[in-house]
């Protein structure tokens, strides 16, 4: 990948991650917002320590920068993104792997001629289990039935 593609300053991921919007699927996140100036698409890639060593972060790495490097055609412009790698992409072998980075890009509506999902609302959670007025210290809990 070319290195006028990678974001690299600290202040573009803090930005991309206040600003941008983000969509996942089981293996990656993907956060993008819109360039001010145009051009082509910049990627950043973040891969925790808790995936594993240097070697398999560096490995992870460049795999993503392979898929996304061959697929670059099929990326919108003028947008900045950031993958993150989750801990089950470690296990899959290189054509999951680009299907997965495919699927999340597709999802958020990066690759060209894809539309992005629409915002997940949220589901209420059963009665009582949060989402109302946190009780006040002084009061005891009420005993169960």
């Amino acid at each position: 990948m070319q290195r006028k593609l990678r974001l690299r300053n600290r202040e573009d991921f803090n930005r991309i991650y206040r600003q941008g919007r983000s969509f996942a699927n089981s293996q990656f996140v993907v956060y993008w917002r819109r360039k001010p100036e145009p051009g082509l698409f910049r990627l950043g890639i973040s891969a925790s320590s808790k995936l594993g060593g240097a070697v398999v972060r560096n490995r992870m790495r460049r795999m993503i920068k392979e898929i996304v490097r061959l697929n670059a055609s099929r990326i919108v412009e003028d947008v900045d993104m950031i993958l993150i790698v989750r801990k089950p992409a470690l296990s899959l072998p290189y054509i999951e792997m680009e299907k997965s980075v495919l699927h999340v890009l597709r999802k958020a509506g990066l690759i060209k001629g894809s539309t992005p999902a629409p915002p997940q609302q949220r589901r209420p959670g059963p009665p009582g289990a949060g989402g109302g007025k946190p009780r006040p210290k002084n009061v005891p809990p009420r005993p169960s039935k």
